[in-house]
């Protein structure tokens, strides 16, 4: 039986949608980095594509798609030959925030993605991009007991609280996981915390419902560098299976808390509201051990800039 150790990359190809993110991106140059071959699969056309392009004409291990998760047939050219679909949803350019309608949009995506996996004779692996909200939401979560990757967030409580990303994502994922079922895909998702990137703002549906989480301990985040990791350590590794909470930091004491709102607010506007500056910590109640156990032999040596 192969082991994650003997993973032979050199001869795979497998396929990045959507591959305009920073994450989706980042995923297709550490891939590179490892020898694979790759179709970057792209949904927003502009100085990415542009990027990939020139990319492609010097690196043969690296094709260009542009592939709509609601254009089922641009789906399948980008899958093709590919054994393995890294997969995260980007909202579209008509649509670039969440609201009440963006599950809709989400949820088709992901049907129409795992269902064009399964009409494939060559996937053997889907990697599927969620979130940490998938996990934390619930109307008795500050009484509920530690958190992890078992947990999902209550459906109409992010409805009520109008936890737009929440909803999305939690319907996405059980989406996903009921095609994977049912078709029998090999499915593991990576649930992550907050990007912490760069172009990283205020703005970002992640943090709606902040002050709630922090408090409650279970405010996570996650460097890019990390995630990357995550996303290829569980493809190469036969062992991974359901679902894997992706997170390197919890936000959890004054300190923490006022480092985030600096690097997200002007210093006029960064300050903290009356109930975020209690100087003792919150207690974490949120655990990522189940991740922690399978990355501990990953080989780190090749990074992501």
């Amino acid at each position: 039986m192969a082991t994650a150790a003997s993973f032979n990359q050199t001869s795979k190809t497998v396929c990045v949608m959507d591959a305009s993110g920073r994450l989706g991106s980042s995923i297709v140059h550490r891939l590179l980095q490892r020898g694979y071959s790759v179709h970057a699969a792209l949904q927003n056309h502009g100085k990415l594509w542009q990027s990939f392009e020139g990319l492609s004409s010097n690196n043969k291990k690296l094709k260009v798609f542009h592939s709509d998760p609601f254009d089922y047939h641009s789906i399948m050219d980008a899958l093709k030959g590919c054994c393995g679909l890294f997969y995260s949803f980007e909202p579209p350019s008509d649509q670039p925030t969440y609201d009440e309608f963006m599950a809709d949009v989400e949820v088709r995506a992901a049907h129409n993605v795992l269902e064009a996996c399964a009409q494939t004779n060559t996937i053997d692996k889907v990697v599927f991009t969620s979130s940490a909200t998938t996990v934390i939401w619930s109307d008795s979560h500050s009484k509920a007991p530690d958190l992890d990757e078992r947990n999902w967030s209550d459906l109409n409580f992010c409805r009520k609280s109008k936890l737009w990303q929440a909803l999305s994502k939690t319907l996405a994922e059980k989406t996903a996981w009921a095609l994977a079922m049912d078709r029998s895909i090999n499915m593991v998702t990576v649930n992550g915390g907050l990007l912490m990137s760069p172009d990283l703002t205020i703005a970002n549906p992640y943090l709606k419902g902040a002050a709630e989480m922090y408090e409650d301990g279970v405010f996570v985040t996650v460097d890019l560098r990390f995630i990357v990791d995550t996303h290829i350590h569980v493809f190469e590794d036969i062992t991974s299976y359901g679902r894997y909470l992706c997170f390197n930091h919890v936000i959890k004491c004054n300190e923490d808390a006022v480092k985030l709102a600096n690097m997200l607010l002007p210093p006029s506007e960064s300050s903290l509201p009356q109930s975020l500056e209690a100087t003792r910590n919150h207690q974490q109640r949120i655990s990522n051990k189940k991740l922690n156990k399978l990355m501990v032999d990953f080989d780190s040596k090749l990074r992501v800039d």
